[in-house]
């Protein structure tokens, strides 16, 4: 399958769990404080190359590709590179400067479940929703309990994995899965010329 077509292929699983996470939010009343990236800042996010294909070929139309892996291979610190803090002074707040390309797990977090072993959902979100709509948190927990449909983070990665069975299973830390994103369209158009068939995509 061309890049283009995994592209396509990963931007549909997106705008379908962008739908099903809108449905989840009006029936539970969540919702992300304005202006928070406390999430973004977390040194052990994991992801998959593929989930970050559509960024990295949004890169590469852009002729944006090596000064990004440049960056990424001078980067010490372990939170996600494009993650875009708004100050020193400012901890937690800041947003992503790729939002529309954003990955899997940065669409999940807050608003997918989890299986527990009793192989019951659990609503993975983070402390400050749990702080801050506490009695929000709990009845989502409850209508969730009742059926009430949640983004299953396995089902959504099984689903990613259907369209590149490696690039979709393989989880690693989030700046390792950029640049192995980026480098996998560098290899892709090593050898195959960027034709029409890029009209419509990212």
């Amino acid at each position: 399958m061309s890049i283009e077509l995994k592209v396509r292929e990963v931007e549909q699983l997106f705008r379908d769990l962008d739908s099903e996470i809108g449905v989840f939010q009006v029936k539970t009343g969540l919702s992300c404080a304005p202006g928070c990236g406390k999430c973004c800042t977390h040194n052990q996010i994991d992801a998959s190359p593929l989930e970050f294909l559509p960024w990295a070929f949004h890169l590469y139309l852009n002729g944006e590709c090596e000064a990004m892996l440049e960056q990424l291979s001078d980067k010490s610190d372990k939170t996600c590179h494009i993650y875009r803090p708004i100050g020193l002074l400012e901890e937690g707040k800041g947003s992503c400067s790729s939002y529309i390309h954003r990955g899997l797990i940065c669409r999940l977090f807050g608003y997918g479940a989890n299986t527990d072993k009793y192989g019951q959902l659990r609503l993975a979100t983070c402390s400050l929703i749990k702080a801050d709509q506490p009695l929000a948190f709990i009845n989502a927990q409850k209508m969730i309990d009742a059926n009430l449909p949640v983004p299953v983070f396995t089902h959504y990665y099984m689903r990613l994995s259907q369209i590149d069975y490696q690039m979709g299973s393989t989880i690693v830390p989030i700046n390792t899965a950029l640049k192995m994103a980026i480098e996998a369209v560098f290899r892709y158009y090593t050898y195959h010329p960027l034709g029409d068939v890029v009209k419509g995509v990212a």
